[in-house]
């Protein structure tokens, strides 16, 4: 048996529970893996009301959680990749079983090694969060150095790896976050902050920018001002709202939804171990996870929060 936090029904954060119930046993193509960490996602608590219900639907009662990281503990048929006690981390499938549980099956051809010197709790804030930035700068965005990108929701957790790998690229990057955390994204390698608390994002941004990023839910007005932020020829990526009316002036328009790359994620993670990519990440115990479930609906949860296990 294990400990696992499951909901039986859609509901609010009262319907996560833990609870002991078996440890799984992999099939064909799969891994047990050990957990060490998962993370909560904002998709966690979305799943967990109800609301993707037509797009992932799972199986009651559901473990959330699809960022992990740990050591494998068992392998089913037909897997050649990481042995017995390799260090892994992975972005699951959303419609599947997550990782805020003792033990989790993930796909075998889902998972990456996590290096020597990655602290493999931290390696759990990674997954979700970095392959998003990752996919929004360099797979839609096609950065490059040189060029000037805005990163709207620098604060949040994909923002924050957005700031420091465009910076990592040679891009001009400016960031809006709030004052509580202007600092933290500087940090970060933002070369210019822009406080949304104090005036629209679109008025105080000094445009225009060959990238816009916006990984913030945005009004559909606030949306087609972001985008008109643009240079002609430009790309405007948004893993939110897309824009009422097409920007035109040449600009492409991307509306992303990040997938699960082990390959992306391995040089994400290559970069941590090497110093030049910061793993920044509140700590709570598995216990704590209804609580920040809970805080996350009123909008009381900052940053990225680890679940340790």
């Amino acid at each position: 048996m294990m400990k696992a936090v499951r909901y039986h029904e859609y509901g609010d954060a009262t319907a996560l529970t833990l609870e002991e119930v078996p440890v799984p046993a992999p099939g064909p193509g799969q891994v047990l893996v050990k957990v060490a960490a998962t993370s909560f996602n904002p998709a966690d608590a979305t799943l967990r009301a109800g609301h993707l219900r037509e797009v992932f639907p799972v199986a009651l009662p559901h473990v959330p959680g699809a960022d992990v990281s740990g050591t494998v503990a068992a392998l089913g048929a037909d897997v050649s990749g990481p042995g017995e006690g390799a260090a892994v981390a992975g972005f699951l499938p959303l419609d599947g079983d997550g990782a805020a549980a003792e033990y989790v099956l993930a796909p075998a051809d889902l998972l990456a090694p996590v290096p020597d010197g990655v602290d493999p709790v931290g390696a759990a804030a990674l997954p979700a969060v970095g392959l998003t930035a990752w996919q929004a700068l360099f797979e839609h965005g096609g950065l490059t150095a040189g060029q000037r990108v805005l990163v709207n929701g620098a604060g949040g957790g994909v923002g924050g790896y957005a700031v420091q790998l465009a910076h990592r690229e040679g891009a001009h990057v400016t960031a809006t976050a709030s004052p509580r955390s202007a600092e933290r994204v500087r940090g970060l390698g933002a070369d210019e902050i822009v406080d949304y608390t104090q005036a629209p994002v679109a008025k105080a941004a000094r445009g225009p920018f060959d990238l816009v990023v916006n990984l913030v839910p945005t009004a559909p007005e606030d949306t087609d001002a972001l985008a008109a932020l643009t240079a002609d020829g430009g790309t405007f990526v948004t893993a939110t709202t897309e824009p009422s009316t097409a920007p035109g002036r040449g600009v492409t328009v991307t509306r992303m939804v990040v997938r699960s790359d082990p390959a992306q994620l391995a040089t994400l993670l290559g970069l941590v171990a090497a110093g030049d990519l910061r793993i920044t990440a509140t700590r709570r115990p598995l216990p704590d996870l209804p609580a920040v479930h809970a805080e996350a609906d009123r909008g009381a949860l900052h940053g990225k929060t680890v679940i340790t296990v």
